[in-house]
């Protein structure tokens, strides 16, 4: 999936700074992930530690990262797939809402996937409710439609606008893909779709990843069409020309807030080991974590240059630094 500020290219500059990092085997550790997103650090290190943590205030992360972890057989997973892949469109609220010819004129699907996604929509939620699925059936279901909903969609990546017109991705039809789940039969592991400065209180351990939002891209309204989706709500005004959904901006995401509440949250935590990925285009200047984290403990940090996220293929291409703060508690 595309996602804003994914760390798939740099999973492995994560993993090796924080496996030569701490001194312990990683295989004895336990490993959160606060700000989880799509579990791309949390899965890359869910088959390395003693037991990881993700967590995410956006509900359309944890169903995509409870998915990772469905017990579900694949022979039953493929067969209804296969059932959801066959069903008629249906003239629903994506439709008439997000979608080409729909009564709101907003142009993030094709019309004829933008019924797609009404009718399996609202085929999962029927097959839950009548029990004809388990809650992890359901989870997982959900999920799948939301990778493949990715696939289509008539926007540059996020979900705050859309295109004027239909791309050549967007025409193709939806189609259910399985999704990728862990081989691991009994990992030890929790998910949480909390605020993280709340949530903090209530978990500790060996090793806290953080990665929050750098500036004021709030996720809350650049996926607010997979958290509408993920909850297949049809009872609120989607509001302005995006459709947006009600939404609480994140403190990481005003610039006024930022360091307090970074510096609220390692105060709190009750993790040895804080690693932070924080580019240097972020609200925070590196001079300003730095000093922070020597307040609490021993200091360390790595970085790497890499390209930075491209929402058109038409944008200029540029170069980002991303920090990785490393902070030993006293």
């Amino acid at each position: 999936m595309n996602y804003l500020g994914s760390k798939i290219k740099l999973s492995s500059f994560i993993y090796n700074v924080i496996s030569n990092s701490v001194e312990q085997k990683l295989s004895d550790c336990s490993f959160c992930d606060l700000f989880a997103g799509t579990g791309i650090i949390g899965n890359y290190f869910h088959d390395k530690v003693k037991s990881v943590i993700y967590n995410d205030r956006e509900y359309y992360s944890f169903i995509i990262n409870s998915a990772f972890y469905s017990k579900v057989s694949d022979e039953k997973y493929h067969t209804v797939l296969s059932e959801l892949n066959q069903l008629e469109g249906s003239d629903g609220f994506i439709f008439q809402q997000y979608s080409e010819l729909g009564a709101a004129g907003r142009l993030y699907f094709s019309a004829e996937n933008g019924k797609k996604i009404d009718a399996i929509g609202m085929e999962i939620e029927r097959r839950f409710r009548c029990s004809e699925i388990d809650q992890d059936f359901y989870i997982l279901l959900l999920a799948t439609l939301l990778t493949a909903i990715d696939k289509v969609a008539n926007t540059a990546s996020v979900y705050c606008a859309y295109l004027k017109t239909l791309k050549i991705s967007s025409t193709k039809n939806l189609q259910l893909l399985p999704v990728k789940k862990t081989s691991l039969s009994h990992p030890d592991y929790q998910i949480f779709n909390q605020d993280s400065n709340k949530l903090i209180t209530q978990v500790k351990g060996d090793i806290l990843y953080l990665d929050p939002p750098y500036n004021g891209r709030e996720y809350g309204s650049y996926y607010h069409l997979l958290n509408t989706i993920a909850l297949y709500e049809n009872d609120f005004k989607p509001k302005g020309k995006a459709g947006l959904r009600p939404y609480k901006t994140s403190k990481f995401c005003l610039k006024s807030e930022a360091e307090n509440v970074l510096f609220d949250l390692l105060q709190k935590c009750d993790f040895q080991h804080v690693f932070l990925s924080y580019n240097n285009e972020g609200f925070l200047s590196h001079h300003t974590i730095a000093e922070m984290m020597q307040s609490m403990g021993t200091y360390r940090y790595s970085k790497l240059n890499y390209q930075r996220f491209k929402s058109q293929s038409g944008s200029s291409i540029a170069r980002t630094t991303e920090y990785l703060h490393h902070l030993t508690k006293f």
